[in-house]
């Protein structure tokens, strides 16, 4: 944090709304934070299922793979598991999708309030990330 100097600082009432407006934007901003988490975690994870698949290209179709589902173990054929990777990038792509646009439509209401709000307050409200 830093402090303003004078050039920086606004003679301008804050209203009640611009209040509110303010308050939007910072859940906004803390919402599309949580999105962000989200998204490298399931981003990480697809990662992940892009190497298994690889790995499994490599063994032997007569080869039983131990498959873990929830907390247990199944033991399936190379090809069953490749049937259940492929399922499961599929919903995580779906999943990366909705994940984008949420943040996209959160982007562009924070792009509105900040609109209003710089313009009313000028460099006496920070909105950036830092």
């Amino acid at each position: 944090m830093r402090m303003l100097n004078q050039e920086e600082e606004a003679d301008v009432e804050v209203t009640w709304e611009d209040q509110q407006k303010i308050n939007s934007f910072s859940k906004l901003n803390a919402k599309y934070s949580d999105f962000e988490l989200n998204y490298e975690s399931k981003k990480q994870e697809k990662e992940y299922l892009d190497d298994l698949t690889e790995e499994l290209e490599l063994a032997d179709e007569d080869d039983r793979i131990k498959y873990k589902i929830g907390e247990a173990f199944i033991s399936i054929s190379v090809e069953q598991a490749q049937q259940r990777i492929e399922k499961d990038k599929e919903i995580l792509i779906q999943e990366l999708e909705q994940i984008q646009n949420e943040m996209n439509s959160i982007n562009e209401q924070m792009s509105q309030l900040k609109v209003h709000l710089y313009g009313k307050f000028g460099k006496a409200i920070n909105l950036e990330k830092e």
